[in-house]
């Protein structure tokens, strides 16, 4: 099937060749027929052209158009150009010389006034090589903004596919480090046979119905992942009882707003995590404030600096997905003291 495609499309090609060649062939015929009244003499010698204006052109649309032009090889393409040139020269020479001799009989007065200007013969096989040379470089050009489009479409697509891997990784990094944390928290209170355990798996089990059903979706509102945290938040009271003093204020923020998810939580992990208890209390604020499409988010905690900045697998993959899916639309500012630790976070959405 591809090979009779490919035949008559070959055949198409070769009968618009014959088509243009005739339509060439009509216009020397007229041309050179200007102040004549012998039209087979003119016929005859614009056949006379026609092999030397073919091949002109052909040289041009094969050779020194896609090898040397387009390939920037520009020295080669000027100097074929001049050899090319010269022999075509010589061979309009020589078509006149074929006109006086052969068509006129030597007698230079019966000759055809424009057959014998080597200027108008010239002008005229090069204005029909110049025109379809354009038409070539056109379609050159156009078939290397396909393949740059084609190159470029790919590149893109590989890209998101890479980003996407990438974000997929950083999840499935994410999950198991809560995951852990929880369980670890819900195991020393099964040692202690505490009451409050029901009540914790309550809360795990509304945790994990958030992460197997919202979590891929690549944006939910931000009213859910608050209330996510909220929930996080509570299993965390438990487990410190009375030594937790901790304050959220998420009142400025709409239901419209949307982010993608487990955004904030890891911050909020770390501060349970690395927070220091001072005076029998470890002390955590946690803030959104929203305005003009933007979400300023804030966490303070109480800490005591050690030498090294707060880390973990948490903080860090929430760094590399800020960078991935909020490039140049986000600020994250981390603040260290003797004191507390603070980070301030500020995101501007656009699918608002």
């Amino acid at each position: 099937m591809l090979k009779k495609e490919f035949i008559f499309k070959k055949i198409g090609q070769g009968l618009l060749h014959v088509i243009f060649w005739c339509a060439v062939l009509l216009f020397f015929t007229y041309f050179f027929g200007i102040g004549s009244n012998n039209f087979d003499d003119t016929l005859v010698y614009s056949l006379f052209l026609m092999p030397i204006t073919i091949s002109l052109t052909y040289v041009c649309i094969y050779a020194l158009i896609p090898n040397y032009l387009i390939t920037k090889r520009y020295f080669h393409f000027i100097l074929y150009s001049i050899y090319t040139l010269i022999i075509s020269a010589y061979l309009v020479m020589v078509s006149i010389f074929f006109s006086l001799i052969y068509l006129s009989k030597f007698e230079y007065s019966h000759m055809n006034p424009i057959t014998g200007n080597i200027l108008f013969v010239m002008t005229s096989i090069y204005l029909v090589t110049f025109i379809v040379s354009a038409f070539k470089l056109m379609k050159l050009n156009n078939i290397a903004s396909k393949k740059t489009k084609t190159l470029e479409t790919k590149i893109l697509e590989t890209q998101l596919k890479l980003k996407e891997q990438e974000l997929k990784y950083l999840k499935m990094q994410i999950h198991p480090h809560f995951l852990f944390n929880t369980l670890n928290t819900m195991y020393g209170f099964a040692l202690k046979k505490a009451d409050e355990t029901p009540e914790m798996i309550l809360k795990l089990s509304n945790l994990l119905d958030y992460l197997l059903y919202q979590v891929d979706k690549p944006f939910v509102p931000l009213t859910d992942e608050i209330n996510h945290i909220k929930d996080y938040i509570s299993l965390e009271q438990l487990r410190f009882n009375d030594t937790l003093e901790i304050n959220l204020s998420d009142d400025s923020c709409s239901e419209n707003m949307e982010i993608a998810p487990m955004l904030f939580l890891p911050f909020v992990e770390n501060s349970f995590k690395h927070g220091k208890i001072k005076d029998g209390k470890l002390t955590i604020d946690i803030a959104f404030k929203c305005k003009n499409n933007s979400i300023h988010f804030s966490i303070k905690n109480s800490h005591s600096k050690t030498g090294t900045i707060q880390s973990g697998i948490g903080l860090d993959n929430i760094k590399k997905r800020l960078e991935l899916l909020y490039k140049n639309q986000y600020d994250l500012n981390i603040i260290e003291n003797n004191h507390f630790f603070e980070v301030q976070l500020i995101l501007k959405l656009t699918n608002v």
